[in-house]
């Protein structure tokens, strides 16, 4: 499926910004994933020779063996499911309106748009360390349409994304005018 077919774009729209959320903001998640497939094989080498009666065991080899087996497939399906969220959560801005399409699990979307004309006022904010060092932050976005108020969230540029919307607004409200 295209974006073409999922947004219904019009003919004289043209995609201005398409947007995920920043990339820096999954690197704690691929740390805790990386700290997480560890820990096994971390409890096996700690455990010394205390462990190593467990591998002799013919009925414990094989729990173990399930119970690890377990473990990691249960942790490749989380984060593989926080991946689909993270990459498939997307904002595309035209010359016309904004879409929001957020991924809320793995067969759940919600797909939510404005009008550029309806929006009201935009405002940025980029809180801490990180966002600072990266240039990531939320954008605010206040409207005068069904949904009064969207968010995207970890943003790249959220400054000059927000003067950007401001002027194709502004661009907008002059043929709706």
């Amino acid at each position: 499926m295209t974006i073409d077919a999922l947004i219904h774009r019009k003919d004289y729209e043209k995609i201005q910004y398409f947007l995920h959320r920043h990339y820096i903001t999954f690197v704690p998640i691929l740390i805790l994933l990386v700290l997480l497939l560890i820990v096994p094989i971390a409890t096996i080498f700690l455990g010394g020779e205390y462990t190593s009666s467990w591998f002799a065991s013919s009925t414990i080899y094989p729990l173990i063996v399930l119970f690890v087996s377990i473990y990691y497939l249960s942790l490749i399906l989380f984060f593989y499911s926080y991946f689909i969220t993270f990459y498939l959560d997307v904002w595309i801005i035209t010359n016309d309106r904004l879409v929001d399409i957020r991924q809320e699990s793995l067969f759940s979307r919600t797909i939510a748009e404005v009008d550029l004309y309806q929006i009201e006022d935009v405002s940025s904010e980029v809180k801490g360390l990180f966002p600072s060092l990266f240039n990531y932050g939320n954008v605010y976005l206040q409207t005068a349409g069904p949904v009064p108020k969207f968010v995207l969230y970890n943003v790249p540029d959220p400054h000059g994304l927000r003067q950007a919307i401001l002027s194709l607004a502004s661009e907008d409200k002059k043929y709706h005018n």
